[in-house]
């Protein structure tokens, strides 16, 4: 038997604004309490943000910059962009990036698709198969493919060396499709009955009424498929043998985590400007679209995680 979560909520709130005593998790912190937490999320912050200003500078720096300061800047007296205009002007970089884009968009559109409709379909009481259906998708919790066998899937489709190798295998995600599917379930029914009786199907219902509703969820799915597509970097290890379609995460690997050297040739330029720069820009150049997308999509975040995980 099901309980709602919202008239305990108003019960709760009413009695504390009748002067009821507060529980031990809402009571005020005292002032050392709130120093120590300021001191803490201080050092987190700086902790984050560190390593990324001093990867920016560095990139930013000039070789003889480089070299009086043993490496790396945090910030450059003179500022150039030599590195980012070598790696952006058509080689293996700007090739590199532009696959990323495109995986990260097609497949961030598939996924959602797949997603929603999956979802509908099992938030809907009377659905063909329904159970069953929903038992399979959560048995991959328990029981994931192996490398191996995801392998001789891709290999016995033909999908090897192409893009729909890096998309098709992790098109669907369980715990998005849970989350997504709970907040479904929490739409009021009269709307679902309103909409009925006024004639429309199940495709208007989904288009008209659910979607414009789960504008959170949905924008907090897409969110984690995107960055999920453009961190991704194995599957292009495993699937792909033609090194001029790996994505920009294979090529971060290669320059910044495995240390290898960047080559004039590869980047279409005769002159290179430190090797340290380019590292770092590359690094920044993998970064800031997942850091331009966050702050648009942060406001969605809280309530489309929260409301679609929880259910009364």
């Amino acid at each position: 038997m099901t309980t709602s979560v919202a008239p305990k909520r108003e019960n709760y709130l009413a009695r504390l604004r009748s002067g009821g005593q507060r529980p031990p998790w809402m009571e005020r912190p005292s002032w050392f309490g709130q120093g120590a937490k300021a001191l803490a999320l201080a050092l987190i912050v700086v902790m984050v943000t560190y390593p990324f200003l001093l990867a920016l500078g560095t990139s930013l720096a000039g070789q003889k910059e480089l070299e009086a300061r043993g490496g790396y800047v945090l910030i450059p007296h003179h500022p150039t962009f030599q590195a980012y205009n070598v790696l952006l002007q058509g080689g293996v970089v700007t090739r590199a990036t532009l696959v990323s884009i495109g995986i990260t968009l097609i497949g961030t559109a598939l996924s959602l698709l797949c997603t929603v409709t999956l979802a509908y379909g099992l938030s809907r009481p009377g659905m063909l198969m329904g159970k069953p259906i929903l038992l399979i998708v959560l048995g991959t919790f328990l029981f994931a493919p192996g490398i191996i066998p995801t392998y001789l899937v891709v290999q016995q489709l033909g999908l090897l060396d192409s893009y729909a190798s890096l998309i098709l295998p992790v098109l669907l995600n369980v715990f998005n499709v849970i989350v997504v599917r709970a907040f479904f379930q929490g739409i009021p029914t009269e709307l679902y009955e309103a909409a009925r009786l006024d004639g429309a199907g199940e495709l208007a219902i989904l288009c008209r009424i659910v979607l414009p509703l789960s504008k959170a969820v949905i924008a907090v799915a897409g969110l984690f498929y995107a960055v999920s597509y453009w961190n991704s970097f194995f599957n292009a290890l495993l699937f792909m043998n033609d090194s001029g379609k790996y994505p920009l995460q294979v090529i971060l690997r290669s320059y910044v985590v495995q240390g290898e050297t960047i080559n004039a040739h590869a980047l279409g330029v005769n002159v290179l400007p430190p090797s340290i720069s380019l590292q770092m820009a590359v690094l920044i150049i993998a970064l800031v679209p997942i850091l331009l997308v966050y702050p648009f999509l942060q406001k969605h975040f809280a309530k489309g995680v929260l409301t679609g995980a929880v259910k009364g």
